[in-house]
């Protein structure tokens, strides 16, 4: 890429031999403009990016000096070398503190000239590709730090009001942000995914993974600023990003689907749902859209590859509601271990079929099969299952029967739970204080659910629903608050930079450790230390010396 270099000098024969005798195609720049002083410099500048200046000192009207002033406190960015016949240091030191990067004295020598623009073109070149792979990283960094954050906002677990000092920074802008959302799930009842059921958990887990990286790649390459969130084994919810004027056509976003379906088809061999919700959702939605897909997809027995919820179509009678209503609670209580919430819940359920007719019950049938496997699913997640039951409960899930029997798989679903209740919640506890620990000792490098999930042997899902649960507050919120928190302490106990404080906090990129925790406290770290040592040097003031 070829850059521009702007030519001053009130001598007219200097920039026009300038423009000669210099080899600027080798040295990767053209000559894109001549000034006579400072002012007709700055109205160039006004009009163009430059960047680098060669530049006399002494001119009329604007000199050289006064020129790089006005450029300096405008922060306009472009490298300037100086050119001038007085050798006198008092001028060299005045550019020096300007920022000049470097000074050659007339009459110009043009080999050595030539040789210091290549050497300061090589060092911006540098710095923009430096920059440039910095901010790719840090680009990133957001994407997966809003991910993590949008997986918390999906599952109700955090806010996304004006005092949730988590959104920081360009993930500020995910308050105003609108998104397409589609949940992509795993029929896991077809006999296409009898083989997913017999993979080891490695191997699902590595699957799940796959899934993931597929569908991110697919997404970018499309040029969609997305998020892949994975909600459960088998079930992702991907956020697609649009503009604020943009209109929802749903060609268009059943296009997206159809192309993430196929590209899953064919990298990974499985075959999934696409549910979509029927309209953008803002952020704040999300958690609600993301519930209304989800109940769509289980209330909806026979449905095509890709619908649309809620539809029209789509008609939930009272006791449907009501069944599915009833169903979450049962999976809310049962991960929770409330036994008694579990047998009062399921004697509502029994009550509410004993009084459907025959028509109805043969309509609420689905459902319940729909059920069974939802919250197999979620056991699945809390890992209550040994392999040998999980193999027993899909080979009765595999023969068709009736509700009773339906009823009676359920009952030994939430029994096998509340046997190991007990068991279950000193594990748990067990689990969040090693998880605790882990998190405390890794502060310093970046940590993901993930990985602090599968060091503690649950799964994701599981282990943010627990976590939340133990220590009031989601996993991403402990982390960044115990980091901030070393911060302020590094800050106020030692004379470390704030550089080397951000790398031994957990963030590689000071500029996003800066904005974290601005929002945090209010102050940039500079300031917060100055502030410290300031009120340490009153405190000492006002100690009155001994006798």
């Amino acid at each position: 890429m070829t850059g521009k270099v702007l030519l001053i000098d009130d001598e007219a024969h200097i920039t026009r031999n300038l423009e000669k005798v210099i080899p600027w195609e080798m040295l990767g720049l053209t000559v894109g403009g001549t000034a006579k002083n400072g002012v007709e410099a700055l109205e160039l500048m006004e009009q163009q990016t430059f960047d680098l200046l060669l530049c006399d000192i002494r001119m009329p009207v604007m000199d050289g000096l006064e020129l790089v002033r006005h450029i300096r406190d405008k922060a306009i960015p472009c490298d300037i070398i100086m050119l001038s016949g007085y050798q006198d240091f008092t001028y060299t030191r005045t550019a020096i503190q300007f920022g000049v990067n470097d000074y050659v004295l007339k009459p110009i020598p043009y080999d050595e000239l030539t040789g210091v623009i290549a050497r300061v073109m090589s060092s911006q070149r540098s710095k923009q590709k430096q920059l440039h792979q910095e901010k790719q990283k840090l680009g990133r960094m957001i994407d997966l730090a809003s991910e993590k954050i949008l997986y918390d906002i999906i599952m109700d677990y955090t806010d996304v009001t004006a005092d949730n000092w988590l959104l920081t920074g360009d993930e500020q802008q995910l308050k105003r942000q609108q998104f397409v959302l589609i949940v992509l799930d795993l029929d896991v009842s077809s006999e296409k995914t009898k083989d997913w059921r017999d993979w080891s958990d490695k191997e699902r887990k590595l699957w799940n993974f796959a899934v993931c990286n597929v569908l991110r790649e697919q997404l970018r390459q499309n040029g969609l600023h997305h998020a892949v969130i994975q909600i459960r084994d088998g079930e992702w919810c991907v956020l697609i990003e649009t503009e604020k004027t943009a209109a929802f056509d749903i060609a268009i976003i059943r296009g997206w689907a159809d192309i993430l379906l196929a590209t899953i088809k064919n990298h990974v061999k499985l075959s999934l749902f696409a549910g979509i919700y029927h309209k953008f959702a803002a952020v704040a939605d999300l958690s609600l859209a993301y519930r209304s897909v989800q109940q769509g997809m289980q209330l909806t027995p026979v449905h095509d590859i890709i619908a649309i919820y809620p539809s029209d179509q789509q008609q939930s009678s009272i006791a449907d509601q009501a069944f599915w209503d009833t169903a979450e609670k049962i999976i809310g209580a049962v991960k929770r271990g409330d036994t008694v919430g579990v047998d009062s819940e399921l004697q509502s359920i029994t009550l509410l079929l004993q009084r459907l007719n025959e028509p109805s019950i043969d309509r609420v049938k689905p459902l319940l099969h729909f059920f069974v496997l939802h919250l197999m699913r979620e056991m699945k997640e809390m890992g209550v299952f040994s392999r040998e039951q999980e193999d027993m409960l899909w080979r009765r899930l595999d023969r068709r029967f009736g509700v009773k029997d339906l009823l009676s798989v359920i009952r030994e679903v939430t029994n096998t739970v509340s046997e190991k209740s007990s068991d279950k919640k000193k594990q748990s506890e067990y689990s969040m204080t090693e998880a605790k620990s882990f998190l405390d000792r890794s502060l310093y490098r970046d940590l993901s659910v993930e990985e602090t999930a599968t060091h503690v042997g649950l799964s994701t899902s599981y282990f943010s629903l627990l976590f939340k649960q133990t220590f009031g507050e989601t996993f991403i919120e402990y982390v960044t608050r115990q980091r901030m928190e070393r911060a302020k302490a590094l800050l106020a106990d030692t004379p470390k930079s704030v550089a080397q404080i951000a790398k031994e906090v957990g963030y590689a990129e000071r500029r996003y450790f800066t904005k974290v925790f601005m929002k945090y406290t209010g102050e940039n770290p500079t300031d917060y230390r100055s502030r410290l040592q300031d009120d340490l040097h009153h405190d000492e003031d006002l100690i009155e010396p001994t006798q």
